[in-house]
């Protein structure tokens, strides 16, 4: 009767998914919702930085704004490096560090190149300009941080979450 059972429960596992492909799927999704929580804490101080010198202090907007990116950058390494990102084995915190500078750099481009192509060609807002932008530099942000930076996740993790297997 046992082997039997056992027999229809392995006759079945072709309709479950490969555990293989589950794990990845939900270390990324949980990477991704830690990433958005420090990325909208970052917005914030970036955001708030760049009105306040623009709004308060007359600083012309793309210099406030790349004050404001830097200002974010900073934070965002050590919230990333710390809540969302493993720290590849063999790779320094210097090494590290100058990694992720190296692509916040590529990533200021990339805001300041937005904001001015948005807000002195096609005329809109800087605010709304930098809403954008922060859209396409996080993108940015994430798939290089986890290309780059990333060591994914650990051979801990997944043994904790690998589901027993069923045996009657």
């Amino acid at each position: 009767m046992a082997c039997n059972a056992k027999r229809k429960i392995s006759q079945y596992r072709w309709l479950k998914k490969p555990r293989y492909t589950e794990r990845p799927m939900k270390h990324l999704i949980q990477q991704i919702i830690k990433f958005s929580m420090v990325g909208v804490t970052a917005f914030f101080i970036d955001y708030g930085l760049m009105v306040l010198l623009t709004e308060v202090f007359s600083v012309d907007y793309l210099l406030s704004a790349t004050i404001s990116f830097t200002v974010s950058v900073i934070f965002n390494y050590v919230a990333s490096m710390r809540y969302v990102f493993r720290h590849k084995e063999g790779l320094s915190r210097k090494k590290e560090f100058t990694i992720f500078v190296v692509l916040s750099v590529i990533g200021l481009v990339i805001n300041d190149a937005c904001m001015w192509l948005l807000t002195d060609t096609l005329f809109i807002d800087y605010r709304i300009s930098k809403l954008v932008a922060t859209f396409i530099v996080s993108v940015w942000n994430f798939v290089t941080r986890k290309v780059f930076l990333d060591a994914g996740e650990t051979n801990e993790e997944a043994a904790l979450e690998e589901e027993p297997e069923l045996s009657v």
